[in-house]
């Protein structure tokens, strides 16, 4: 079996080691190869490994500038997207999640239908981690996009963004011009 190198990224090595401390305890017995790797991807903040090993290795973490004039959701959020407003990973934290969805929610025209290619097409060029079908499916479970029973066709809905979406998305226009 050829070894694969996978390179890891740790923004705060303290959280990190807590993080993983945290899931050793509440592990029964000695985990297993699988089951630590899984472990050490969480303690990064991926989902598991495969979220980890999705994110291209030659995409460099950005860690963009974000004015401070933002709410600390709005910072963290746009942390998560790169200078050319895709975003880098699926955050664990839901609140983090749910406000990412916004920015690809703005990437959807309400005047026109979607047939579900095009949704797929739109997701995957706005994200880096290849998962545009966990994105599809929160677009819709959120209420921010709807489809047809057989699941064909895709509309944007109108959705009230807050005040922090609203924010994060004039943030990530700007970064677009």
């Amino acid at each position: 079996m050829a070894r694969e190198s996978l390179p890891l990224v740790v923004d705060d090595l303290s959280t990190f080691t807590k993080s993983l401390r945290t899931q050793l305890l509440a592990h029964p017995a000695t985990p297993g190869h699988q089951t630590l790797l899984n472990m050490l991807a969480r303690a990064a903040g991926h989902r598991n490994l495969q979220m980890l090993k999705a994110r291209p290795p030659a995409l460099p973490r950005i860690i963009a500038t974000v004015p401070t004039e933002h709410s600390d959701i709005v910072r963290r959020t746009l942390r998560l997207f790169d200078d050319q407003g895709r975003l880098q990973r699926l955050p664990v934290k839901r609140s983090l999640q749910l406000m990412a969805l916004w920015g690809l929610w703005m990437r959807f025209d309400a005047k026109r239908p979607y047939r579900e290619r095009e949704v797929n097409q739109i997701l995957t060029a706005w994200h880096c981690f290849g998962d545009y079908c966990t994105l599809r499916r929160d677009l819709v479970t959120q209420g921010l996009m709807a489809r047809t029973a057989d699941s064909s066709v895709y509309t944007k809905l109108p959705a009230r963004p807050g005040e922090d979406a609203m924010a994060l998305m004039r943030a990530l226009r700007q970064r677009d011009n």
